[in-house]
């Protein structure tokens, strides 16, 4: 448990760090069709549930948006999870790369609320693929910068080495989007 706060303490020591500061990056408006385009590169850290072999998780991902409307996006991600498993289980640690979808709602200017699902493509032998599914909230600044948390659920067939009846992590993730 010391090695997620120091993670989670550090993510927020960074983001501080990067919001106070004056940062000169471009806006995002829409285009004239009203469509925006934006690929983004985030890095997240998670706690688990108490019910979880694991104690925590880490990964990184690459993130495409499209804004369909000044309110809505449509999303599509993709990167690396591994999942840390605690001392006393018989589990090891697990692996995937996630690939997720979602849609974005900003119901007040640039805060979001969002939804996703997608797949989770486990790498260790045995593993099973993941259905993956959650939520959260978040924010982007006009510089670039997203920091956003959310719950992230993992559903695996049975005959997974890795399986668990609930598993998930709820995690907080930090980003940089580049308009397109």
């Amino acid at each position: 448990m010391k090695i997620t706060t120091k993670i989670l303490m550090s993510a927020f020591l960074i983001a501080g760090t990067l919001i106070s500061s004056d940062l000169k990056a471009q806006t995002m408006p829409m285009s004239s069709n009203g469509l925006g385009f934006k690929i983004g590169i985030g890095a997240g850290a998670g706690i688990v549930r108490d019910s979880s072999p694991f104690s925590y998780g880490l990964g990184a991902d690459v993130r495409l948006q499209l804004d369909l409307a000044p309110a809505v996006a449509l999303t599509a991600s993709g990167g690396y999870t591994r999942l840390m498993a605690k001392e006393a289980s018989p589990f090891a640690d697990y692996d995937f790369i996630p690939a997720v979808g979602g849609v974005k709602v900003f119901p007040i200017k640039r805060m979001y609320i969002t939804g996703l699902l997608g797949a989770g493509f486990a790498i260790q032998e045995g593993s099973k693929t993941s259905f993956i599914f959650g939520g959260g909230t978040g924010y982007e600044w006009n510089n670039g910068l997203e920091l956003s948390v959310r719950y992230e659920g993992y559903q695996q067939d049975g005959t997974s080495t890795t399986y668990q009846p609930v598993n998930g992590q709820y995690a907080l993730r930090l980003g940089y989007n580049f308009k397109m």
